[in-house]
């Protein structure tokens, strides 16, 4: 059994793989759980840690929501603890579906397997706003630390829960921070905590916020930035463009997996198996609400691994896999 990403769901499926006697090798293109790394230094999730926990194991936490660093540790924990099948930064490149095996292409190697779980997220590539300069350096989709930004002119893209932190926390830091949003408000999922606080910092004119506007171009010292009352232009340093960030529909297709002909592009897959249209190939956590990403969350996506082996023993009864995952 190969298992496509080393996050929370993909270790999730390694626990209940191990559990039940399967051979599994766990493929992650980064570190460990490499989308927590690349979360804001200081996050704190929404939900509880118990919410986070994976395979049973416990997750305590002093505090009633954890922050980054205390899920870097459980996870990591529960990774050598459990002494998972893991390669770290080998990314998957293809998938090409076969009957019995399926081939799985790396950048280093290539595998074969009669089951292939693809727990990929989301998170790894952004979805682009399409305009002059976004490719200067001085643009991220990515926030990690404010410090870096301090004495800055800043523009933060978006006004939901990653836009909320960047321009809070880069504000506190000393950053000149402006938020560019394109809808009429900041957004109704945001952390319950966070919205009034960065509603009073807009309402007091410690962050500026322009709704109902786009970001028009991006150069090197300031950005053209499309207003209700028409186009302005601002001094700016760095732009933090929270826009979203999409799966990789390609890696999906490339195994043969059907897309939703909508914006969503929603891949398909059994709901009570999480078995795709191409069978032996599964989807676990964001990835399978396609476009949709706030639809899938740690806390509701963990049982994924439980559907899964579930239809893996239904079909293979004598309790293990038909093949392991071995170098071609």
């Amino acid at each position: 059994m190969l298992i496509i990403g080393g996050g929370p769901i993909g270790l999730a499926c390694g626990l209940e793989a191990r559990k039940a006697g399967f051979s599994f090798l766990i493929l992650e293109k980064g570190a460990l759980v490499n989308s927590l790394y690349h979360y804001p230094v200081n996050m704190t999730f929404f939900s509880t840690s118990e919410l986070l926990e994976i395979g049973g194991i416990p997750f305590i936490s002093d505090r009633p929501k954890p922050m980054r660093p205390e899920a870097l540790e459980y996870y990591r924990r529960v990774a050598l603890s459990n002494q998972l099948a893991i390669h770290l930064f080998e990314k998957v490149e293809k998938i090409v579906p076969g009957n019995p095996l399926h081939t799985v292409q790396t950048d280093r190697s290539s595998y074969q397997a009669k089951q292939v779980i693809i727990a990929t997220g989301f998170y790894d590539i952004p979805v682009k706003m399409g305009i002059r300069g976004e490719d200067l350096p001085k643009v991220t989709h990515y926030y990690n630390d404010p410090h870096f930004y301090a004495l800055q002119d800043i523009i933060v893209v978006g006004a939901n829960n990653s836009a909320v932190d960047a321009a809070l926390e880069t504000y506190r830091k000393g950053a000149r921070v402006t938020m560019v949003v394109r809808g009429p408000a900041i957004g109704s999922r945001v952390k319950y905590w966070k919205k009034p606080d960065i509603e009073n910092r807009i309402r007091e004119g410690s962050v500026k916020a322009l709704f109902g506007s786009t970001l028009l171009e991006i150069r090197p010292k300031e950005a053209d930035i499309q207003t209700p009352d028409g186009k302005i232009t601002i001094p700016n340093d760095y732009v933090i463009a929270m826009t979203g960030y999409q799966p990789d529909f390609d890696l999906l297709q490339s195994a043969g997996i059907h897309l939703s002909r909508d914006q969503i592009r929603c891949p398909s897959y059994n709901p009570e198996t999480m078995e795709t249209n191409v069978a032996g190939i599964f989807l676990a956590g964001v990835v399978c609400g396609g476009m949709n990403t706030h639809d899938w969350f740690i806390e509701n996506s963990r049982e994924h691994a439980l559907r899964i082996l579930r239809r893996i023993r239904e079909q293979a009864p004598e309790g293990r896999s038909a093949s392991s995952a071995n170098n071609a």
